[in-house]
C-alpha cells in the first residue's frame, strides 16, 4: 500500500530543504524498469532522487535500503514499507544460502524501478568508492532493465555526518545516459563504466 500524503509532504520538505533541482540529460523521465546508481553521501540521498522524478513515477520507483536499518522501529517500518516501498535486503545475508538480488529482480520483474547505490556505503570522501559487484550480477540477471547514473550535488553538505538537523542548501542531481552490461563485458570493466559514468556527471 503506497500513502500518497504522507510521500507528498516528505516530497515537499525535501524540496523546501535543498530547492533540488533535476537535469535529464541522455534520458528523461520514464518508467520501469529502472536502475538509478548514484553517488552515496547523506541519509537523504534517496529521497532527494525519489523527490526529482514525475509524481506518477514515484510509486513505482522503489529505494534499495538495508533492512537492519529500517526495520529499527516502528517510524522506519512505516515509511520504508508505506510510503517509499523499499526493497529491503538483508546486509551480508542470513545465511550463506540466501540471494539478496531475488528481490530486487522481482521488482524489476514488475516493472518497477530501483534506486541502488553501488558504493555500498555512505562515502564522505572527494573521490567515489569502488562499486560493488551487485549491480553488475543484477544488470545481468534483468538486461532489459536500463541503468541510469545519477550524481548528487551538495547533499552531504545539507545533511553532514552525525548532525540531526539539516542545513538549508541548493542540490542538484543530474541524471545521465541509459547503460547496459556489454556483450562479453567482464565484471570489473563494467564496474569502472558505470562508476565513471556517475563521476563524469559530476562535472557538467
Amino acid at each position: 500500500m503506497f500513502e500518497p500524503t504522507v510521500a507528498a509532504t516528505i516530497v515537499g520538505l525535501a524540496k523546501l530543504l535543498t530547492g533540488v533541482q533535476a537535469r535529464w540529460l541522455g534520458c528523461q523521465p520514464a518508467g520501469g524498469p529502472r536502475i538509478y546508481i548514484a553517488n552515496h553521501t547523506s541519509h537523504l540521498d534517496f529521497i532527494l532522487v525519489w523527490a526529482s522524478l514525475p509524481p506518477n513515477l514515484r510509486p513505482s520507483t522503489r529505494p534499495v535500503a538495508a533492512a537492519d536499518y529500517w526495520e529499527k522501529d516502528a517510524l522506519r517500518r512505516y515509511l520504508i514499507h508505506r510510503v517509499f516501498r523499499g526493497v529491503l535486503v538483508e546486509r551480508g545475508g542470513s545465511s550463506p544460502h540466501d540471494d539478496p538480488l531475488a528481490p530486487m529482480a522481482e521488482a524489476l520483474d514488475w516493472n518497477d524501478s530501483l534506486i541502488f547505490f553501488p558504493e555500498g556505503t555512505r562515502n564522505l570522501e572527494q573521490e567515489m568508492l569502488p562499486f560493488k559487484s551487485g549491480i553488475y550480477h543484477l544488470a545481468r540477471r534483468r538486461p532489459e532493465a536500463d541503468i541510469i547514473p545519477v550524481w548528487i550535488s551538495n547533499l552531504a553538505r545539507v545533511l553532514p555526518k552525525d548532525e540531526v538537523f539539516p542545513v538549508p542548501l541548493l542540490c542538484s542531481l543530474t541524471f545521465g545516459a541509459p547503460l547496459h552490461v556489454e556483450e562479453g563485458e567482464e565484471k570489473v570493466a563494467f564496474l569502472e563504466r558505470a562508476r565513471n559514468a556517475v563521476i563524469e556527471l559530476g562535472k557538467q
